[in-house]
């Protein structure tokens, strides 16, 4: 993939260098707060890999978001498809995110994902980009809004286990094409 800037990010594919902190956002509490499991560190370097060979292969995906002033990695933004049908069909694309906590309240997750959300509507002509959350995952709903996307309603997760109900239930963002493309010509 060509690495992609916004104003302070820059967002590409996962390196070598990136394996400590890949590991830590798949494995510290804080971070994985709304999801029933950790990861050891090797699953997060086979996570990381299969990403990395992901994006590779179709230029997109949950890509590393680096601090373009200090080079300093920070934890993904990016989109890919997904298949949660029938809430999201299969192929659709859902914008997701993961940070280090240091870099929470930042806006660099709305930074980056506005800039994946102009290539999802521009570069791949997507229909529409999705979200969702677990229900009470107020930072990553908040982000949400602020990118403009519509409540869509909640669903069951299919694939939380019965071992963590609290992590079942999730609430489901959607922003459309028009929608995206009204948003920015009252932008611009």
């Amino acid at each position: 993939m060509k690495p992609m800037r916004t104003e302070r990010l820059i967002l590409r594919n996962w390196e070598d260098r990136d394996r400590e902190l890949f590991f830590r956002i798949n494995s510290e509490d804080r971070v994985m707060e709304f999801f029933p499991f950790r990861r050891d560190r090797a699953e997060a370097n086979a996570f990381m890999d299969h990403l990395r060979a992901g994006i590779a292969a179709c230029g997109y995906g949950f890509t590393a978001a680096e601090i373009a002033e200090t080079g300093e990695c920070i934890g993904f933004v990016g989109i890919k498809e997904t298949d949660l049908a029938p809430f999201v069909p299969k192929g659709r694309l859902e914008i997701g995110w993961r940070l280090a906590p240091e870099f929470w309240g930042k806006g660099y997750v709305t930074e980056a994902s506005r800039r994946w959300l102009d290539f999802a509507f521009e570069e791949l002509d997507a229909p529409e980009v999705a979200s969702f959350a677990v229900w009470n995952n107020r930072r990553s709903l908040a982000v949400m809004q602020r990118l403009g996307m519509r409540l869509d309603g909640a669903f069951d997760h299919p694939h939380v286990p019965d071992t963590h109900p609290q992590f079942r239930r999730h609430i489901l963002y959607r922003l459309s094409r028009d929608d995206w493309a009204r948003k920015r010509s009252a932008i611009e």
